[in-house]
This record gives C-alpha cells, sequence and structure tokens, in this order.
C-alpha cells in the first residue's frame, strides 16, 4: 500500500473515531459504564473506608489510653517521690536550717529517701543550699537557688513543683529537680529538693516499653519547654522535641491547633490526652499528672493498616473484573435500542436548510425518538416565519435608535452589543470600535466603573432605574460629564442585558461648579469667604473633642487705607492679592485661609498644638511684613497686626472662637500695631497700653 492511501486511511479512521466519540449512543453507552464502574468502585471504596477508618479510631483510641497510662503511671512515680519529699518536709524544724549537724544527722535518719534520688538538698528561704547529699556523700555546697523557677514557685506557691530539664549546679550536668517547701512559723522556712541525673535515670523504665525500632513504637517525654527527658536514645536526652524526626510533625501540628489555626487533635480518652495525625505516623501525647510534663507515642499508620491494603487490593480486581463484563452487555443494548435516533440525527442536520421541504424525509419512530420527530418537524416548519419577524424587529430597533437625539447603547455581559449612531459621536468612537467591547472601555478609570456597577446593581434590585452623572472617556482621551440613565431589559431576568442612554451635560456642570465656588469663595483674591469660613467653624465645633488642638489666627492690614486714598482702589485690589498669596505661602495644605472682608482675613488651622500655631503666625507676620508691591514706579506695602486664639472648652461657638481671635488682634494693634499676640496674651497687652502715659 501507498505512503498516499496509508495517509487518507489514517484520517478516515480518525474522522470515524472523532465521529464517534461525539455521537450519544456513544456518550450514553460511556455514561453507562462509567456509572457500573462508579457504583462497584464507590461501594468498594466506602466499605475500604469504612473498615480503614473504623481500625484507625480503634488504634487512636488505644494509642490515646497507652499514652495516657504510661502519663499516668509516670506521675504516680513522681507522686511517690514527691510523696517522700512532703515526709521528710513535715519533719524538718525550722530551726534546723541554721544548724548545718542537725541536718545532716537528720538526713542520715532517710536512707529510703536518698535511694529514690541522685542527690538530695537542703535550702534555706533565701536560696542558700545549706546541705547536699549525693554520690559524694554528704557535704556543704556555696550554691545559690534563689533564681530557679522551681525554687521560687515552691517557696512563694507552698506547693510540690517538678521542674523542666535544667544543668545542676553542682554537677553540671541535665537533671530534673522535685522540690517541696518546708513549713516555718511564718510562710515558708525552705525547700527540700530531689535531683534525677537524666543521662543515667531512665523515666521510663518498667512504665513503657519504649523500642527503639525506627519503623516500631517510640515513647518519649518531654516537659513544657519542649525539652526531652526520657527517650530510648540517651543521645536524644536534652535536645529539642523536634529534633526527633518520628514527632516533628505530630508536634508542629499539635502546635497549629493549640493556636487555632489547624485541625490537630483527633481522638482523646481523657482531658489532656489526644492523638495527632503527622502524615504516615499516628501520636498519641498524654499529660502527666502533677507536672508539666507530656508522654509522647508514634507509630507508623501503614502498621495498623497493612493487612486491610492486603484485602482492598484484591477487591478491586474483583470489582474491575465484574466492570468489563457489564460494561460489554451495556454498550451492546444502546447500540440496539437507539437506531431510530441516528436516522433521526441524519435528518435533522439538514433542519435549517432553506432549500429543503420542511415535511419530508423524517423517520417514522414511536416512544420518545417519535416525539422528538414531531417537535422537529413542527420547528422546521415555524423556522421561516420566526426569521422573517425577527428580521423586521431589528430592521425598526435600528430605526428608533438612529433617529434618537441622545447616545443609546445595548449591553450584555458587561460588553457592548448595540449602539447608536449618536453614541458614537459622543464617546467620538466608531461602531466597530464599540461593539464586543468592554462596557468599562468608556470610563474614566476602574474605579468609576465599578462605582456605577455598585450603584446600577442597587437601584436594578430596588426596582428603579438608575439615573446619575458621570464623567466618560471619548476616544481621543479627552473627558466629558454625561447623564448615565439605564434599565434592565427584563426586570426578571438580570442576564438580559442593559439599555443604556448617554447626554452630554458638560456645559451644565461646569455652570454648577462654578456657582458653588463663587458661593463659598472671595471674587478678588480667590481665598475662601465668611460663609465657608463660619461652615468650618461649625464643623471643628461640632467634632469636639476630638478636633482638638486647633487654632484661629486673625490678621488685619496696618497701614493699607493709605494706599486706597494715594494710589487707587486699583491698587488697594492689588496688595490684598498680593497679602493673600503671601499668606497662603505660610500657611499649611490643610488649613483655611479666609478673606473676612475690607483688609480682615483669618486662618483656620487644625490638628496643630498651639506653640506650632504661634510659629506659622510669626512665619505670616513676616512673610506680609517683607511685602513689597511694585505700582506705578514705586513699591506699596504694608503692616500687619496678628491675633492667636487657641481652641479651649471654654469657647461656647466659632462666634466666641473668632471674637477671641479678633480682640487678641485688636490687642496688638493698640500695642503698636506689626506684632503677633495670643489670645492669653491680650489682657496684659491691653493693661500694658493702658498705663502708658499719655
Amino acid at each position: 500500500m501507498r505512503v498516499e492511501d496509508l495517509g487518507r486511511l489514517h484520517e478516515y479512521v480518525g474522522a470515524r473515531v472523532a465521529s464517534l466519540a461525539s455521537s450519544l449512543k456513544f456518550r450514553l453507552a460511556v455514561a453507562s459504564v462509567a456509572a457500573l464502574a462508579a457504583g462497584i468502585g464507590i461501594t468498594s471504596a466506602v466499605l475500604a473506608t469504612r473498615t480503614e477508618t473504623d481500625t484507625l479510631v480503634a488504634q487512636y483510641k488505644l494509642e490515646a489510653h497507652e499514652a495516657e497510662r504510661t502519663a499516668r503511671q509516670l506521675g504516680m512515680r513522681l507522686r511517690h517521690q514527691q510523696a517522700a519529699l512532703a515526709a521528710a518536709a513535715g519533719q524538718l524544724e525550722p530551726a534546723w536550717f541554721d544548724d548545718p549537724p542537725r541536718l545532716l544527722e537528720y538526713l542520715r535518719t532517710k536512707p529510703v529517701l536518698l535511694a529514690q534520688f541522685d542527690s538530695v538538698f537542703i535550702a534555706g528561704a533565701n536560696g542558700a543550699m545549706r546541705l547536699i547529699h549525693d554520690d559524694k556523700g554528704f557535704r556543704q555546697q556555696q550554691v545559690q537557688l534563689a533564681d530557679r523557677d522551681y525554687f521560687r514557685m515552691a517557696l512563694s506557691e507552698g506547693r510540690a513543683v517538678v521542674s523542666d530539664l535544667i544543668v545542676g549546679r553542682v554537677a553540671a550536668i541535665p537533671v530534673i529537680v522535685l522540690a517541696q517547701p518546708v513549713k516555718g512559723h511564718v510562710g515558708n522556712a525552705g525547700v527540700i529538693g530531689g535531683a534525677l541525673r537524666i543521662t543515667s535515670r531512665d523515666l521510663l523504665a518498667s512504665v513503657a516499653d519504649a523500642s527503639t525500632d525506627e519503623h516500631g513504637e517510640l515513647v518519649v517525654v518531654a516537659d513544657a519547654r519542649g525539652r526531652i527527658v526520657a527517650h530510648p536514645d540517651a543521645k536524644m536526652i536534652g535536645q529539642p522535641l523536634a529534633s526527633e524526626p518520628r514527632l516533628a510533625v505530630a508536634l508542629e501540628r499539635r502546635r497549629a491547633a493549640q493556636a487555632g489555626t489547624a485541625a490537630g487533635a483527633a481522638v482523646g480518652t481523657a482531658a489532656g490526652t489526644a492523638v495527632v495525625l503527622a502524615d504516615e505516623r499516628i501520636v498519641a501525647i498524654g499529660q502527666v499528672p502533677g507536672a508539666s510534663w507530656t508522654v509522647w507515642r508514634s507509630r507508623l499508620r501503614a502498621d495498623v493498616l497493612a493487612p486491610l491494603t492486603a484485602g482492598r487490593t484484591l477487591a478491586m480486581r474483583w470489582a474491575a473484573g465484574l466492570v468489563v463484563v457489564l460494561a460489554i452487555g451495556v454498550v451492546a443494548l444502546l447500540w440496539w435500542l437507539l437506531q431510530p435516533l441516528s436516522r433521526l440525527q441524519r435528518r435533522a442536520e439538514h433542519l435549517f436548510d432553506g432549500s429543503s421541504d420542511a415535511q419530508a424525509g423524517w423517520p417514522e419512530a414511536g416512544g420518545e425518538i417519535g416525539q422528538l420527530e414531531r417537535v422537529l418537524r413542527h420547528v422546521s416548519a415555524e423556522r421561516s416565519q420566526l426569521e422573517a419577524f425577527n428580521s423586521r424587529v431589528i430592521q425598526r430597533l435600528e430605526s428608533v435608535m438612529a433617529a434618537a437625539p441622545i447616545g443609546i447603547a445595548f449591553t450584555a455581559s458587561k460588553r457592548f452589543e448595540m449602539v447608536s449612531r449618536q453614541f458614537c459621536q459622543l464617546l467620538g468612537r466608531d461602531e466597530s470600535a464599540l461593539l464586543g467591547q468592554p462596557a468599562q472601555l468608556i470610563y474614566g478609570s476602574s474605579d468609576d466603573y465599578a462605582r456605577v456597577g455598585l450603584k446600577a446593581g442597587a437601584a436594578f434590585a430596588a426596582g428603579q432605574a438608575y439615573d446619575g452623572e458621570w464623567s466618560l472617556l471619548r476616544g481621543d482621551g479627552q473627558r466629558f460629564w454625561a447623564r448615565l440613565r439605564g434599565q434592565p431589559v427584563d426586570w426578571g431576568r438580570a442576564d438580559a442585558g442593559t439599555i443604556w442612554t448617554v447626554h452630554d451635560i458638560t456645559h451644565e456642570v461646569s455652570s454648577r461648579h462654578a456657582l458653588e465656588w463663587a458661593a463659598t469663595h472671595d471674587a478678588l483674591t480667590g481665598l475662601a469667604n465668611r460663609k465657608a469660613f463660619e461652615q468650618a467653624l461649625g464643623q471643628v465645633f461640632a467634632a469636639l473633642p476630638h478636633s482638638m488642638p486647633a487654632s484661629l489666627v486673625a490678621f488685619d492690614l496696618d497701614s493699607f487705607k493709605p494706599i486706597n486714598d494715594q494710589h487707587g482702589h486699583a491698587a488697594g485690589d492689588a496688595m490684598l492679592r498680593a497679602v493673600a498669596a503671601a499668606a497662603a505661602a505660610c500657611a499649611r495644605s490643610g488649613d483655611l485661609l479666609v478673606r473676612l472682608g475690607g483688609d480682615e482675613f483669618a486662618l483656620l488651622i487644625e490638628r496643630c498644638p498651639a506653640d506650632a500655631a504661634r510659629r506659622v503666625a510669626e512665619e505670616l507676620h513676616s512673610a506680609v511684613t517683607a511685602l513689597r508691591l511694585p505700582w506705578e514706579g514705586q513699591l506699596l506695602q504694608v503692616g500687619v497686626s496678628v491675633g492667636v486664639a487657641p481652641l479651649t472648652a471654654e469657647l461656647a461657638d466659632g462666634a466666641a472662637w473668632l471674637q477671641a481671635a479678633d480682640r487678641a488682634c485688636y490687642a496688638a494693634k493698640a500695642a503698636g500695631r506689626g506684632r503677633v499676640v495670643a489670645s492669653a496674651e491680650a489682657a496684659s497687652v491691653r493693661r500694658q497700653v493702658a498705663e502708658l502715659p499719655a
């Protein structure tokens, strides 16, 4: 066979496979086989998973019980040793702490107590060790224990204390100390304690079977700081619990569970006992009664689930064989039942051919396929009528949109689906540049687009059309103000789209803004006027006490009238504008500079301490005083008197605050002008002026 023939054969087979894969018969067969496989697989998996879960739960409880039992037995050993210390402490007389020979004689009568610990010591309330017995015998040791946590707790709380793993100050090796307070006539006279050398004593001996096999069980004891105090490997004693790889994951998850950031504990048999799932291991944790220690038991999950894993593998093999047999039967049955559907498919492929007879070529069939055949025949008959009607409706809609004097657009799925000629002219874009594009294209920013969507959505949800003013973007990058109105095409269907109308209102917005600006600003200087000033004062007093500290600066020009009289009002107006510019340069960005009228000005300084406001007033005074205005060959200048009034709780309202600043300004004028006076200084300045000789 030639290469060309092989290529054509390959293409034919590929086409047939693709056709088969897309057919309803193939999909039903696949769905049926998949349902069978899923049913059998799910049933098998559920049974296996349930068995596995039950087995693990039982093992969790067993491990928790063992951890609890080990912790309880270890706590019992500690209680026996604490009881021995408590009995010895009860027989100690407070006076013996100052009599070392008497303490030595007493300890020699306690051979059982001495045998339970590697060392036994007695320390006074000041922390000084009086006597110690260890493998070197009885002796006095110059050791201070006052800074030890276990010593302070035993002495201050009057109870037995078990320490964390510490380094002993006598032998300088890792030890655990059991401390018992000794009652005195007033408070506690001292402490008797016993130390256990962790490197030479196995705390788990006779308590738990601690295997050192890496794949078996592991039992470890840790103190409150997470240091290992008992381990099958003596080299691990004193190391952080996280350094044990078989417990590191469990430790991390337990900390996360205690912090509330993750699920950690699974099963508990008693308070303080829990099981943590640590990947491939089951780790049980038990709290040792009477001590801040925890017992950690680790076991591989695979060891527990090994029999179940083998059974699951065998069950899945049997299930796979059963699925194959049933699949063959289902495919054959579906292929035979769906033959009429294939004939209907071939006729339906020509359903919308304009040249074919709508009533010819349909197969005869019964049941659901027959019903489908009759429906398709009816659809074919009405197709031509529907297409003609839709064509007429679209033509009328396009005529209406073309004749409308405002821009009209239809959006669906947040994209333009239809736009009018006037809409394109307003936006300066061709119809081809808008259709299919995101509606966000015409907005000045993505934030504007998002806000329009929120407000329009709220209006539609309330059953109302949306109406708002927004800045839109033309195709050349220029912005213009537009009134945007919109409402859903179908109030019952949000996905049906939205009709929008757009009208250019740039001139109206500009006029409105100009009127609003003129209502609150001085026409000559461009500064805020008295109306805006009074509104700002009202806001400051409404926000009390949060608006404090704040200050009000009132300043009045000196020698301004001669400028008007000698050079005319045009010179006076120019000087007022120059003073306004100089004062504005001294004000902060958030301060309000106001022309109250004539040559009177005010500066509202918010969020500013009084001393800082005084500095601003001094700068303003210097700037105005240094001002020189060239006019008709001369340099005109004025002086300025400045009054500063900080906002205080005694001021009733804005008028009283302004009056306080005015009084300070008048005091500055009375004192010779050209100076800055604070409201607190005003009365003193007026008295000084009054005392001057006439």
